[in-house]
């Protein structure tokens, strides 16, 4: 345990007027640090309602089509003050309030978890404030509890929850904030990582993901036909779909050296269908087994319009309740830090100073 957990954390207190006791409930305020790739964000949230998020990105890594660890880890140094002091002036909460602070542990690239890491834990020791470890995963899962408004609605437990991100292609059974299971998992690459290296061979810049869905909103999704894997059970796998990308256009080329510039939009747009199949296949399997009527979507790919319009769809026909969340939150954000670390505050789970960060994790 936090070895200020005692001294600092906010309990009710207790008022005695008269014959009469009053309790008052001191509000629970998170600030979450997040750096687990190359988005510095802090955010703060007040019994569960958001404050204030604030987002620094790294442009540096588009020059060399994919994340360089070491300018990551860099970026994250320059950033991290700016980022953590605006996020508490827009919140409007001096750090003294703070009833926790809650950062990533994991997954991510261990240089720019430490950052994040040794920035919580110096700030926890000036302010004599418990730290909170949380799984990057649990965020993006816990992401729909983020709430504007204290009337916002959240899922009701069960729900199943397609995570889909850079890293990660995953159905998973959130019972409680606090019990997870997974029913199924990519075997080989992600459904970011097949958008972003399939528009790598089309030639559009880094991160390929955003320009596929804006490409493929002009194009015709049924012109290509790529391969899709014939996996049994729950899992996914995109390898195959990246090999039967790179043949088609290799083929192609071969009979028209223009033909990717002349079917840019096509190519992009039978892509996005492909993956967004191979998706919604899995995740329809999941809900015939186990019943749930309510389905989430979370990380970075649950931005791509083709899949979040999929989900509602499919939501839609079969009764089911869909959480689709804000773009904002869709990505590496702290907000999702944040709600998370408030879950496992009202548990009492905390950090020691010991902790080191994890490159990879699994829920």
């Amino acid at each position: 345990m936090c070895r200020y957990k005692c001294v600092t954390l906010q309990r009710p207190d207790a008022i005695v007027s008269g014959h009469t006791t009053h309790i008052i409930m001191s509000a629970i305020t998170i600030l979450g640090i997040e750096s687990s790739c190359d988005d510095t964000s802090a955010a703060v949230i007040t019994d569960g309602i958001l404050r204030s998020n604030v987002i620094a990105s790294q442009s540096v890594h588009e020059e060399y089509g994919g994340v360089v660890p070491e300018l990551a880890s860099r970026a994250h140094q320059q950033n991290i003050v700016p980022v953590v002091s605006a996020a508490l002036s827009r919140a409007g909460i001096k750090p003294q309030a703070l009833s926790a602070i809650a950062f990533t542990r994991g997954p991510g690239l261990l240089g720019s978890l430490l950052v994040g890491t040794s920035f919580a834990k110096g700030m926890s020791l000036g302010l004599r404030t418990p730290i909170i470890d949380v799984n990057h995963l649990h965020g993006h899962v816990l992401s729909h509890f983020i709430r504007r408004k204290a009337d916002d609605e959240v899922p009701e437990f069960p729900f199943l929850c397609l995570l889909v991100s850079g890293g990660n292609s995953q159905l998973i059974l959130v019972k409680s904030a606090h019990d997870m299971t997974i029913l199924g998992h990519t075997i080989d690459d992600a459904a970011g990582e097949a958008f972003d290296k399939c528009a790598k061979v089309m030639g559009l810049p880094y991160p390929g993901g955003p320009h596929i869905d804006r490409l493929a909103a002009e194009g015709d999704p049924h012109r290509f036909k790529f391969a899709k894997p014939r996996m049994a059970g729950l899992d996914y796998s995109f390898s195959g779909l990246k090999t039967s990308f790179l043949y088609t256009l290799r083929d192609e080329l071969k009979k028209n050296p223009q033909f990717v510039t002349e079917n840019m939009a096509d190519l992009a747009a039978s892509l996005q269908r492909t993956i967004v199949d191979i998706l919604l296949d899995k995740l329809d399997a999941a809900v015939k087994q186990t019943g749930v009527k309510t389905v989430a979507i979370g990380g970075g790919v649950s931005a791509n319009s083709g899949v979040r319009d999929a989900v509602a769809a499919y939501c839609a026909a079969n009764g089911l309740k869909a959480f689709i969340p804000e773009r904002v939150f869709t990505t590496d954000n702290a907000a999702m830090v944040a709600i998370a670390g408030y879950f496992k505050y009202q548990k009492g789970e905390f950090c020691q100073y010991s902790e080191v960060p994890y490159a990879r994790v699994s829920i």
